[in-house]
């Protein structure tokens, strides 16, 4: 009898030898340094009133924002990141009961909604929040900022690439099919569609409506199948539509390219970069996303996300989302050498701030080879009276013209060219002058500097700022804490890939792992009697 109870849907209608002995308050459990109270402490006092504004009404009996905030990033504070999770935690976990409050468990779509709809679109807001409640505790510095990336693969398929490059060929070629169409269909039909040497779109156009006319004046039924032959004009009205499908989607793929150079069939704001983790060891292009922090004091006090697979044109957009969104203005900013160029350099000082950036060429600078290197313009002496450089040979190398160039960004950079007269006879020309893919001769080729004077002027003053005192120590912090930022959201915490989709949620996702790991380095720093401790100082030999 007793197995066949055992059957029942209900675990507790038959169940003996079993005596209730938790505690009434489970709150009694959870020790008092736990990182969970610091959590509910911590978010209680923020202002969600952004978050509170996503939602029409909040039901009495449901659970609040506020507590959905708690529970999703203390899940995140433990490396688990499924909605699915986050119900079964509420469950079982005394330590997400204690968020709960005595609330009913919420179920995975109330998480994945919360996440996607109601925290989404206001995570700059409440991110920026959290940053300045630290400013206002004085665990950040407000004054020092380091800044480095690194590439997430997105949750797409590896092999959905579409490429704008093969895109453009493809559309270029079918335009060419488009106008031998018109041409052959003015031939045999007896019409007149183009007046000139230029097929537009009007034209395909018009020949589609005078095709269409056509069938109904002569009563043409289409026919399909084996055993049917088609009429010419069906042919012709076929390939015509099966070519402007196609040219629609080419237009429509190189429109979700934009500035960039592929996208994701399954992602379309995810780009294909090149990723370190690279399984297959044949360095092949991911989906993936470029993000961006800023770490001041150990914490995440910014971060971006955006499609571009080099840092140099992520610093800017950066710098002016944080201005934006918080309340102090950093005055230091330090990158790695991937942030240097012109336009950086520049921004940062008529922004009214000091830029400690590595230069692109410090490490090669102090090779043997690079210093003995004669057709650098680093090891050319310079006459300032005469605007000329002096090559080994003693000759000047005169301005010969001013050339301008535009960035992606629409930046406008001057470089000044200078020429030699003459190198014929140099007994240093093989040495001096280097590139095999120059069309001229190589008897009868000068030497040719192009020399960007307002970055040269930069790049020396920014190295002198790095080699300073000041900025061995903080090139050293950045080292130790921006890229630390990224050791333990990759390592400890484990993650590697999005869960979700699009710019939108991917920013989502990305604050709440800042802010989950915030709280946790917070918590940390707490036990370990760190507070206030903004740079880590240099430790003597």
């Amino acid at each position: 009898m007793l197995i066949q109870n055992n059957l029942h849907k209900n675990y507790t209608s038959f169940q003996s030898g079993y005596q209730l002995k938790l505690p009434l308050n489970l709150e009694c459990i959870i020790s008092e340094n736990d990182s969970v109270r610091l959590l509910s402490q911590f978010v209680e006092e923020m202002d969600l009133t952004d978050l509170y504004s996503t939602y029409e009404r909040v039901r009495e009996n449901s659970v609040s924002p506020r507590t959905l905030l708690k529970i999703v990033l203390y899940s995140y504070m433990n490396g688990d990141y499924s909605s699915r999770s986050m119900e079964l935690n509420c469950k079982r976990d005394i330590n997400f009961m204690f968020l709960l409050e005595g609330a009913n468990a919420p179920d995975h779509a109330t998480f994945a909604r919360f996440r996607s709809i109601h925290f989404a679109p206001c995570s700059k807001r409440i991110f920026a929040e959290m940053s300045n409640r630290l400013y206002n505790l004085g665990e950040i510095s407000g004054e020092t900022i380091f800044i480095d990336g690194t590439k997430i693969e997105a949750s797409s398929n590896k092999y959905t690439f579409v490429w704008k490059k093969a895109v453009s060929k493809n559309q270029a070629k079918l335009l060419l099919k488009l106008a031998d169409l018109i041409a052959d269909c003015e031939q045999l039909y007896d019409i007149k569609i183009v007046y000139g040497n230029t097929v537009k779109m009007k034209h395909v156009k018009k020949l589609r409506k005078n095709l269409y006319t056509l069938k109904e004046r002569e009563n043409l039924v289409f026919v399909h199948g084996i055993g049917k032959r088609k009429s010419p004009l069906q042919k012709s009205i076929e390939a015509l539509e099966e070519y402007l499908a196609k040219l629609k989607e080419y237009n429509q793929k190189i429109y979700i390219c934009g500035e960039r150079n592929s996208y994701s069939k399954t992602d379309h704001d995810a780009t294909f970069m090149r990723m370190k983790e690279d399984a297959m060891r044949n360095g092949q292009l991911k989906p993936a996303y470029n993000l961006q922090h800023g770490v001041d004091s150990e914490y995440i006090t910014w971060l971006t996300i955006g499609p571009q697979p080099t840092d140099t044109t992520t610093l800017i957009p950066f710098l002016k989302e944080a201005e934006e969104y918080l309340k102090f203005k950093y005055k230091k900013i330090i990158a790695d050498a991937g942030y240097e160029s012109e336009e950086n350099y520049l921004f940062i000082e008529s922004n009214g701030q000091t830029s400690f950036i590595k230069p692109a060429n410090y490490e090669i600078s102090k090779t043997r080879k690079y210093q003995q290197d004669i057709g650098r313009i680093e090891n050319m002496d310079y006459d300032k009276e005469e605007d000329a450089y002096i090559c080994r040979n003693g000759k000047k190398l005169n301005v010969e013209y001013i050339k301008h160039s535009k960035s992606k960004t629409g930046y406008m950079s001057e470089k000044t060219i200078y020429t030699s007269s003459d190198c014929s006879g140099c007994s240093y020309k093989n040495d001096c002058i280097k590139g095999n893919n120059c069309k001229t001769p190589f008897e009868e080729r000068n030497k040719v500097l192009q020399v960007a004077k307002k970055f040269i002027k930069q790049r020396q003053e920014g190295l002198e700022r790095i080699l300073s005192e000041e900025g061995i120590l903080l090139r050293m912090n950045r080292s130790i804490q921006a890229e630390g930022s990224f050791g333990d959201l990759k390592q400890d915490m484990q993650f590697r890939r999005y869960l979700s989709k699009g710019t939108s949620n991917v920013l989502a996702e990305s604050v709440l792992l800042a802010m989950a790991r915030n709280i946790n380095k917070l918590h940390n720093k707490i036990q370990n009697g760190k507070t206030g401790m903004h740079l880590f100082p240099i430790k003597s030999a």
